[in-house]
């Protein structure tokens, strides 16, 4: 087991540090001269010479990373050009409102997909598999903006049941926290159901046609152990594994949700910073989003030991 952990540490390193060049090299190999594109239109020679030394963009490149990864590495990520704040204070500043609505939707959506494909493996053909597939399809081809308009038109709007946008702090109200996470929860969420639940249909339908649950079958059990027991556990590496996949559209739709329900979180964060093309922060963002995203792969695969002892001998 601490073989395994410590060969999935090692590995993240050298992905964090591919991640790193990436992120630098999409200012410095953007299309246009970034500080001219800051200074705007009307800025003479002088002042876009000012701002790309005040950047660092006029030494070279690879002082430029050295210097850059020196500052990462003492935590200093740099100072917002229009806000004119440090920019790991502004990022962490908008952590909680992205890892509640990421840890939400993961919650939300393993609560009721795996359920959902269970049963429509286990009565597969019949009109309950039908139904829960077309609903699966439905939700996986709606926008999730779309999704979120429609839920703030209903619930928000219409029967005035909970807040249109906003986030409040877990510590602060519980209460007003569940309020305000639940629509965007719910919207994100769905998409999320639809393929995991997909997913697990499929790779339940696969593990239930095996021998051993023909001989579970032969020798008695119920039909409750034989799918949780034994079918769902063996299907579980196929299915944990689309969970870690699935972060990936989490990250992604959490830009769009945190943008319709007003979340300030770091994808509204970055869509701002984009605007107004604020690369300090662009660039910490989407390193703090990437390392998080590293991380939950990370635990992904410690816990496929749990699931299936046969990994850490791979």
């Amino acid at each position: 087991m601490g073989n395994y952990v410590a060969r999935r540490i090692f590995a993240t390193i050298p992905v964090m540090g591919v991640v790193a060049i990436i992120v630098f090299l999409m200012l410095r190999l953007s299309p246009g001269d970034p500080a001219a594109i800051i200074a705007g239109d009307h800025a003479t020679s002088d002042e876009i010479a000012e701002i790309r030394e005040h950047l660092g963009l006029d030494r070279p490149l690879l002082e430029q990373f050295i210097r850059w990864l020196g500052q990462l590495v003492s935590g200093d990520f740099g100072v917002s050009i229009y806000m004119e704040q440090p920019v790991l204070g502004l990022i962490l500043e908008r952590v909680e409102p992205t890892l509640a609505l990421a840890i939400s939707t993961m919650i939300f959506a393993i609560a009721l997909a795996v359920p959902l494909g269970v049963i429509a493996a286990w009565r597969a053909g019949s009109w309950v598999d039908q139904t829960i597939m077309a609903l699966s399809v439905l939700a996986f081809s709606v926008p999730v903006f779309l999704i979120g308009y429609g839920l703030v038109m209903g619930f928000s709007l219409a029967l005035e049941l909970l807040p249109v946008q906003g986030f409040v702090s877990i510590s602060e109200d519980p209460i007003g926290f569940l309020q305000h996470i639940l629509l965007p929860t719910v919207a994100l969420g769905l998409v999320y159901t639809a393929l995991l639940a997909r997913i697990t249909r499929a790779t339940m339908l696969e593990v239930l046609q095996q021998d051993y649950i023909r001989t579970a079958r032969a020798t008695g059990a119920g039909q409750r152990n034989i799918l949780f027991l034994h079918a769902l556990k063996n299907a579980a590496v196929p299915i944990v594994t689309v969970i870690g996949i699935g972060i990936a559209l989490l990250i992604g739709g959490a830009v769009v949700t945190e943008t319709v329900f007003n979340l300030p979180g770091l994808g509204n964060l970055v869509v701002r910073a984009v605007l107004r093309r604020d690369y300090p922060v662009i660039q910490g963002a989407l390193l703090v989003i990437a390392g998080i995203y590293v991380i939950i792969n990370f635990t992904i695969d410690v816990l496929y030991v749990f699931v299936d002892p046969r990994v850490r001998h791979g």
